[in-house]
């Protein structure tokens, strides 16, 4: 099993850069409630960074617009879908921005991986 993790941001230095300066100065309109939870402003947060090293399952991270490209379809973003013979979304934007803390995303991710 495979879980894609897809981010409501493009790719590319000034996509990034933008996105740091909505993090710094407007967080509460900062709407990749996946990005908020995994990474601060500048860096990966240590401890998703560890789950995300041990976790039992392959996770592939990519932008809007890498997903888009990729796979020939549109979402929801953020959202974590989990890829067999097709995908299927197994945390939708709406969960995502429901969870208050990074262990409620790590728990999510570990009941997924028990699950499947």
């Amino acid at each position: 099993m495979k879980l894609i993790f897809v981010y409501n941001a493009d790719s590319g230095m000034l996509n990034t850069v933008k996105d740091i300066s909505h993090k710094l100065f407007s967080p509460a309109t900062y709407d990749c409630f996946l990005c908020s939870l995994t990474h601060g402003a500048f860096r990966e947060n240590p401890e998703w960074k560890s789950f995300r090293n041990t976790a039992d399952c392959e996770m592939i991270f990519l932008h809007r617009d890498e997903f888009e490209e990729q796979y020939n379809s549109t979402m929801e973003y953020p959202v974590i879908l989990k890829e067999n013979e097709s995908l299927e979304v197994v945390i939708s934007k709406e969960q995502l921005a429901s969870y208050s803390s990074l262990n409620h995303l790590i728990e999510a991710v570990r009941q997924i991986e028990v699950g499947s």
